[in-house]
């Protein structure tokens, strides 16, 4: 296992993740919230993302079923992380806040259908 750093722009926010078999689940979601912020998302089970600096800045955000949640520094207004709706035992977080990673070198992003199962839950 390796663990990674990942920070927000400002780096009031910083956190842990715990790579088992390098980045997983590498994606872009469609949904309304997604594609606005254009992240490219990794994704891990809970217990692997630890928020080790500036939980008391960290804003959430919730909409529709108010099952996801989404944070975001509130100081720079980047988006760190978030607990997924589809999967609520994941996190998934932003790649381009990992130290080292270039997201040009990631390889194949593939993609969520978040507005499909969006439009499920109304």
């Amino acid at each position: 296992m390796r663990t990674v750093i990942g920070t927000c722009h400002c780096k009031a926010v910083e956190f842990e993740v715990d790579l088992v078999d390098g980045f997983e689940h590498i994606r872009r979601c469609n949904c309304s919230l997604c594609s606005r912020k254009g992240a490219v998302m990794a994704g891990v089970t809970l217990d692997r993302l630890r928020v080790t600096r500036g939980a008391d800045v960290l804003g959430l955000y919730q909409w529709n079923t108010k099952i996801a949640k989404h944070w975001f520094c509130s100081v720079c207004g980047i988006y760190t992380h978030h607990q997924r709706r589809s999967a609520p035992d994941e996190y998934g977080f932003n790649l381009a806040c990992i130290e080292g990673v270039d997201l040009t070198a990631v390889g194949e992003i593939g993609s969520s259908n978040g507005a499909a199962q969006s439009l499920l839950v109304r």
